[in-house]
């Protein structure tokens, strides 16, 4: 099931249409949370749509309970501070989820972009890249870090045998930038790439910079103007399964 998490109903109607699309595409169900409220405006709403009712908080609760494996969030604003605290309480997902800021446009899904650098948790992108390959017939445009080294181009390979098994439509471009701003650039040209969405890690940990300026992914959803989707790096998945 896909959840869509929204803060505000009366500025979500474009996250909703798209993520219920998407829900249709990947032949999954489609539900939504209204935080702090039921109240929801059933004119904007699929007709088939769920109306999740919790009495907790807590985001992670809240997916398990429900089973869902695909969340959007709804940001209302670019407010440092909103974005950090659901940063933080997507900490403990094992699923992946989407930024999706109120003044996106529709999300179209005709090509997708992946930065891909020296971690070996890069890998967990593949599998969502498929899928999107395989039910939203997406071109898989892969970003590979310009790095000294052979890790990136060792991720990106295995990638791409993956990628193979199911004759996608894939682009691999070697990055101007290296592993620690391959995102940064991906971002920076996801407009004039027409990307409609970006898959990101989500950080391993964090530091004290991060507690203190904000990690990564704080800064690349604060300047992306596409949606974000990101991954949280799990140990027990860090190798592609067939």
């Amino acid at each position: 099931m896909i959840l869509t998490y929204i803060h505000n109903i009366s500025t979500a109607e474009t996250l909703i249409k798209s993520a219920s699309q998407l829900a249709v595409q990947l032949g999954k169900n489609f539900a939504v949370y209204h935080v702090g409220s039921q109240e929801i405006l059933p004119d904007i709403l699929p007709e088939s749509a769920q109306v999740i009712e919790s009495s907790s908080e807590n985001l992670s609760e809240i997916c398990e309970k429900n089973d869902i494996s695909f969340l959007f969030i709804q940001l209302t604003g670019n407010n440092g501070k909103t974005i950090r605290k659901m940063l933080n309480d997507c900490r403990e997902l094992r699923i992946p989820y989407v930024f999706f800021k109120d003044d996106f446009q529709p999300l179209q899904m005709s090509k997708v972009l992946v930065p891909v650098n020296f971690l070996e948790e890069e890998l967990e992108k593949a599998q969502f890249a498929s899928a999107f390959g395989r039910f939203c017939q997406s071109e898989i445009h892969v970003l590979q870090a310009n790095d000294y080294g052979s890790k990136a181009a060792a991720n990106v390979q295995r990638m791409k045998e993956l990628f193979d098994k199911f004759e996608f439509q894939v682009v691999i471009e070697k990055a101007k930038k290296d592993s620690f701003a391959v995102e940064k650039e991906a971002v920076e040209r996801a407009p004039d790439e027409n990307a409609g969405i970006i898959i990101v890690s989500a950080s391993r940990d964090y530091g004290l910079d991060d507690v203190i300026f904000g990690p990564k992914e704080y800064h690349l959803i604060r300047k992306s103007s596409v949606p974000l989707l990101l991954v949280n790096p799990r140990g027990d998945l860090y190798a592609l399964c067939d």
